[in-house]
């Protein structure tokens, strides 16, 4: 039976994720249900769907916490730093934080073999990025103190860093040694933003 306080907090958000990502770990993302996923989180499909309302947010969760940090990265630079430098900062505090979205979390190489082999996760993936891209060049654009193109940052940024991050999967599912794969992301960071600033050589 769903539990009398289902339908609200974190607790329960927290418990659906949870069960969630393990069933879709182990099992692939499409032979999983919804309704699997409520009975065992002990919730009813309605109260998923309160908290995430596509399946798709079960797995690929982040977006609005990415959101959220490039937000941060344009509107609480301190004063004389530029967006672009302001962005390398963030990109280099996920790496150094190991935090998922620059995927080199512990449980990135599971999360990214369950992604590539997912059409579905792969497809609102891009989604994902395409809508970080609008919301970021909205965000430039707006700013008075950025003087530049923000459409085009944006496009250039999310497209860098998407491909740092796709081959830093690659590397999580095939097994390379975590040292590896941290300094190969963060020569490739630092190539991105100096191609970024200086154009490419």
């Amino acid at each position: 039976m769903p539990r009398t306080s289902e339908r609200g907090g974190p607790r329960t958000r927290a418990r659906i994720l949870e069960v969630a990502n393990r069933l879709f770990v182990e099992r692939g993302y499409e032979a999983v249900t919804v309704s699997e996923i409520a009975r065992e989180a002990g919730v009813s499909s309605v109260t998923v769907f309160n908290h995430f309302p596509r399946k798709e947010d079960l797995f690929l969760d982040r977006a609005t916490d990415a959101a959220d940090l490039l937000r941060s990265a344009v509107r609480d630079r301190a004063p004389g730093v530029d967006a672009l430098e302001s962005l390398r900062d963030l990109s280099f505090r996920l790496l150094d934080a190991r935090h998922p979205l620059s995927g080199l979390a512990d449980a990135s190489a599971p999360f990214f073999q369950t992604v590539a082999n997912s059409p579905a996760l792969v497809s609102h993936a891009r989604t994902i990025a395409a809508e970080l891209q609008q919301e970021l060049a909205e965000e430039l654009n707006d700013d008075p103190a950025f003087t530049g193109d923000g459409t085009l940052l944006a496009a250039f940024f999310l497209a860098g860093y998407s491909t740092v991050l796709t081959e830093t999967a690659r590397h999580r599912i095939a097994g390379t040694p975590t040292k590896t794969v941290l300094k190969t992301h963060r020569t490739r960071l630092n190539h991105l933003f100096t191609a970024l600033r200086d154009g490419l050589p």
